[in-house]
């Protein structure tokens, strides 16, 4: 077993060095991590610009339309979803390519958006605010959450799923998980339904999934588990070294928050996404994004075209 462990070690080494090697030139990052990478600009799909779109109805539009572009939330921190480059400022991935059509959709070129990052915890207050005109970042929809925000979408189905190295071929799902060692988020969802619904395993939380991906990288843990879509962009980026197993084991819709009550941008982002995913840019979209980790896009889920509230 010690010669099995050694040389598991020497074939993650060349990953590793290339992480430390990225990680050196942009100066931030952890050992172990996969490297910053994004898909290059001029492989990203382009989204015509609808220069004879008006929305008089959708205070929100009319601002951003005196304004002269939008101003939208994503997240920074999430590999191939919505991450920013620390050396350019560059946003890119899935949630950025979603904001960048639904930019174009709404009548403003999207080499024109402001975007904000915004953490989780504080993306009901920029809405409510009017600090965003709306947030794309892997934001769930929920009944809760519907007391709060406006949703359009869902533009992805999201699900718990599991993260391992590529060699692994003893976890294909979390049934395998018994006496295996699992990271996950501390205090999140995920790391919660594991602990109720699969107890055998062996859990182990950090702050961040970044944490867990350097111990899975470094053989210190045996898989790390959060939404799929979060995992196939730390996949995307080493695919040789890391893949997403078995099948999601939760549902996860994704959604654009909006403004409470403003019904009209809602319905318009509604219409936008339908006609993105019928025209093909959805697919392009994922393609040069998650795509990226082997896996195909999957069917985009239903549009929930709730009552105006």
């Amino acid at each position: 077993m010690p010669h099995l462990h050694s040389t598991r070690r020497r074939r993650a080494l060349p990953a590793l060095v290339l992480a430390l090697l990225v990680l050196a030139l942009v100066g931030c990052g952890r050992e172990g991590s996969p490297p910053v990478k994004g898909p290059r600009a001029d492989q990203l799909p382009t989204y015509p610009v609808n220069r004879n779109f008006r929305l008089p109805d959708s205070p929100t539009w009319q601002k951003a339309k005196r304004r002269g572009h939008l101003i939208i939330g994503v997240k920074e921190d999430q590999p191939y979803l919505g991450e920013r480059d620390p050396a350019s400022g560059r946003y890119s991935g899935f949630d950025i390519e979603i904001a960048r059509m639904m930019s174009a959709a709404l009548g403003f070129p999207p080499s024109t958006i402001e975007f904000k990052t915004i953490a989780s915890a504080n993306r009901e207050t920029a809405l409510q605010n009017g600090q965003i005109d709306f947030y794309v970042g892997t934001y769930t929809i929920n009944d809760k959450r519907k007391k709060l925000v406006g949703f359009a979408g869902p533009y992805y189905m999201a699900g718990q799923s599991l993260l391992v190295r590529a060699d692994e071929n003893d976890i294909k799902g979390p049934q395998d998980l018994a006496g295996k060692r699992v990271c996950s988020a501390a205090g999140s969802t995920p790391y919660q339904r594991i602990q109720a619904e699969y107890p055998k395993a062996v859990l182990v939380a950090y702050d961040t999934y970044s944490v867990c991906v350097d111990n899975l990288l470094t053989y210190q843990v045996d898989a790390v588990t959060t939404d799929d879509a979060i995992l196939l962009g730390y996949a995307a980026k080493v695919p040789e070294e890391l893949k997403v197993v078995g099948k999601p084991f939760s549902q996860e819709p994704y959604g654009i928050g909006v403004p409470r009550g403003d019904n009209a941008l809602r319905f318009a982002l509604d219409d936008a996404l339908a006609a993105a995913e019928k025209n093909g840019d959805w697919k392009k979209a994922y393609n040069a994004t998650l795509g990226l980790s082997g896996v195909p896009a999957p069917t985009p889920p239903p549009i929930d075209r709730y009552p105006a509230t």
